[in-house]
């Protein structure tokens, strides 16, 4: 993956850390588990511990399941859950994720987190899964004019190769999106 520096300026975390649904139904075996979960947490860990401020969000279903999302939920009937269901829990030890945003939708890009990043400001995305929600949110806040910064070991997904072609596919959109690992983003705040 891309070696280069984040955008912000060394000696402080300028860019907005965003950790896209951290939650149980991804980290406990089942039909939606990402194996690489509880490693990507405790590099959220180290990124917090280190300064970063979180913007947690969170995958709810809607229970009306409008348009091409019946056919979905067809394929994961299992997944047909209460929004209120202990499944849809952020699971992020050692973080503090107080309030989150909660969509029904792969990305998490949308006016919520727009009022807190505005034009020409950078996203510093982790989370899961790297092929779905990570890879939809980052493409969403690029088209909206944000930076967006994946740090590849604190995102987990479906499988080794799933993560390695969503982060392939993400670099190929540099400068608007990078990739870096997180040892790179720290020594940045030295």
């Amino acid at each position: 993956m891309n070696s280069s520096k984040p955008r912000f300026s060394t000696g402080e975390a300028k860019g907005q850390l965003v950790v896209i649904d951290m939650q149980r139904v991804f980290r406990e075996a089942g039909v939606w588990h990402i194996p690489r979960y509880d490693d990507a947490a405790r590099t959220i860990a180290r990124l917090t511990s280190a300064g970063f401020q979180p913007i947690t969000t969170r995958f709810v279903p809607d229970p009306a399941e409008p348009g091409s999302w019946s056919t979905y939920y067809d394929r994961w009937p299992s997944m047909r859950r209460d929004p209120a269901d202990h499944i849809w829990d952020l699971m992020l030890p050692d973080v503090d994720a107080r309030s989150s945003i909660d969509l029904p939708t792969f990305t998490k890009w949308g006016e919520a987190l727009a009022d807190r990043i505005p034009v020409g400001e950078e996203l510093i995305l982790t989370g899961v899964a790297t092929d779905c929600c990570v890879l939809a949110t980052a493409l969403g806040a690029a088209d909206a004019g944000r930076y967006v910064t994946v740090v590849e070991d604190a995102c987990a997904g479906q499988s080794d190769t799933a993560q390695d072609q969503a982060l392939n596919l993400m670099q190929l959109l540099s400068p608007m999106i990078n990739v870096v690992k997180s040892e790179i983003l720290l020594s940045s705040l030295l």
